[in-house]
């Protein structure tokens, strides 16, 4: 039993060295990335929904979307403002946020997701390049 204080040393060594990430970092979290609008996104003042929803949940209206025109063939979108959208990632979205590095892939990057959206659709902003 003499070795007791060497044991609680040697937890608290661990402890520290085991939560060395979490409390290292705490409170210094990367800014989330600024948004560069296009001159017609800024034109139009508005989007599909409105811009706090869509920074959360748009993943879910896309998948929404997806859902509603491959298996149910409604291509048209009314948001709650009664509004009609047509219901297509590369004609709708991109219409406005056309530069998909400035407005995709900086919150994705900062997410760290990789989001398979650009599988099937189209980047235009290379086409015009």
């Amino acid at each position: 039993m003499n070795d007791k204080k060497w044991i609680i040393a040697g937890i608290v060594v661990f402890l520290a060295l085991f939560t060395f990430p979490l409390w290292y970092n705490m409170g210094r979290a990367a800014p989330a990335p600024e948004l560069i609008l296009t001159e017609k996104a800024k034109a139009a003042r508005e989007c599909v929904m409105p811009e706090k929803y869509m920074r959360a949940n748009h993943m879910q209206l896309l998948g929404q979307w997806r859902h509603a025109v491959v298996r149910n063939s409604k291509r048209e979108f009314v948001n709650p403002e009664g509004k009609v959208f047509t219901m297509s990632l590369s004609n709708t979205c991109l219409d406005c946020h056309s530069n998909k590095a400035d407005f995709c892939d900086k919150c994705h990057n900062y997410a760290s997701v990789t989001p398979y959206c650009w599988d099937c659709h189209l980047d235009r902003s290379k086409e015009n390049e």
